[in-house]
């Protein structure tokens, strides 16, 4: 495989490339639904015990969003490291998910136990869609593999 994110060499890594554009377009988006038209309902994630006041919380986190999802569309040369940075952002923002959860709170139409339960399960896929579209999981075997060859 080429070193040149730029240019895939072959099927995979253009799938990589459509889905680390395509999480880039979402993160963007979702970003913007925190500053605007989606405020309240990410509002309703952020935990209780979270000593901050939501609002600045859904503020700060959008604005973090919309960098992310920018710089895996705009920066493919540092797409390893901001794969990473995506994957640590969706596990710090896990616990929101699992106080919507356990607390019961109604939003994004998740108004059953079963669908934020099924939300839930999703987090793990969006960590493991950042690191693979964006070839940091590729990359940490390989450096895992080159130190046992050393």
């Amino acid at each position: 495989m080429s070193t040149d994110s730029r240019k895939p060499e072959n099927n995979a890594s253009m799938v990589q490339t459509i889905l680390r554009l395509l999480l880039g377009g979402a993160l963007f988006l979702a970003g913007l639904g925190h500053l605007s038209w989606l405020r309240f309902e990410f509002q309703a994630q952020v935990p209780s015990w979270l000593p901050m006041d939501p609002d600045l919380v859904v503020v700060i986190s959008g604005i973090v969003e919309i960098g992310l999802g920018l710089s895996l569309i705009l920066l493919p040369r540092y797409r390893v490291a901001i794969g990473w940075i995506t994957a640590v952002f969706f596990i710090l923002i896990f616990p929101g998910n699992i106080s919507q959860y356990v607390n019961r709170i109604d939003a994004f139409g998740l108004d059953t136990d079963l669908a934020r339960a099924v939300r839930l399960l999703f987090q793990p896929v969006l960590v493991f869609w950042a690191l693979w579209c964006t070839g940091a999981w590729q990359a940490w075997r390989e450096s895992r593999s080159k130190s046992y060859r050393a």
